[in-house]
């Protein structure tokens, strides 16, 4: 990053690979615009370098989806939200793709009225600003908030209990459902039993954390609730159609070709 004087903002844009970002020179370079009271923001995994010079530490912030996994578990003790957009004070961070948009006009609004923002939004035919407590959708859940809202509340709970998983009765009691009513949810709307659900969500988070993070094999199995990293391994392979070790070696060789 080069030097920049007279600054009022800046957006940091970072790749898929932003969570090994360490760049020491960079990271200074930041502090030293927050100590000048520069408004600092990001798009997408942009979040990762501004959470690596801590410039995330006492304020919302929030990540795309597919990320929320590693960003929670590289720094746990940020606040970190499920939303399109967050704005709180000199921070702005979203989660990538049209929500930047969305992010870009809400501080216009902010700045300058939501006369002007709502032009802006029409010149780019965008039909509305969305807010900050939109939630970000994944493209499957759109369909199912409609038609199966109470499945929705079953995976919600899945994806919220990964390294302690939680059993299929205990699922049951939480979401109002009997066992068979779950197992005819999934049947009909995923083609799979609850377990086999469950079993893929916690193997989708092993992955992420296996590959975007340094964390150990079987750190990571415990992380995500298997008993034994031979289990873990058993699984992964069988779902990915290579072991945890191979996987990682493989991406991290394409990575840096």
């Amino acid at each position: 990053m080069s030097k920049a004087t007279d600054l009022e903002t800046l957006v940091v844009c970072g790749p898929n690979t932003a969570q090994h970002f360490d760049d020491a020179s960079t990271l200074k370079i930041l502090r030293n615009l927050d100590r000048d009271k520069v408004n600092l923001g990001s798009v997408s995994s942009g979040s990762f370098v501004l959470a690596r010079a801590g410039l995330l530490d006492n304020c919302r912030c929030t990540i795309h989806w597919e990320n929320i996994p590693v960003f929670k578990e590289i720094y746990p003790h940020l606040n970190v939200a499920f939303t399109l957009y967050e704005i709180d004070q000199r921070r702005f961070t979203c989660s990538g793709g049209t929500a930047a948009i969305d992010m870009m006009l809400k501080l216009i609004e902010n700045q300058y009225g939501r006369t002007l923002a709502q032009q802006i939004s029409q010149q780019f035919q965008h039909d509305r600003i969305r807010t900050e407590i939109d939630s970000q959708q994944m493209a499957d859940r759109i369909d199912l908030a409609m038609s199966a809202p109470k499945l929705i509340d079953v995976i919600n709970l899945m994806e919220s209990n990964i390294e302690n998983p939680l059993a299929l009765p205990n699922i049951a009691e939480r979401c109002h459902l009997s066992l068979r009513q779950i197992e005819r949810l999934f049947h009909k709307y995923r083609s799979m039993t609850p377990s086999q659900y469950y079993l893929s969500i916690r193997l989708s988070h092993a992955k992420q954390l296996l590959l975007n993070t340094n964390r150990s094999v079987i750190d990571i199995s415990i992380a995500t609730g298997f008993e034994t990293q031979s289990y873990f391994t058993a699984c992964y392979r069988k779902f990915f159609g290579s072991s945890p070790r191979s996987h990682r070696t493989q991406v991290a060789t394409e990575r840096k070709g």
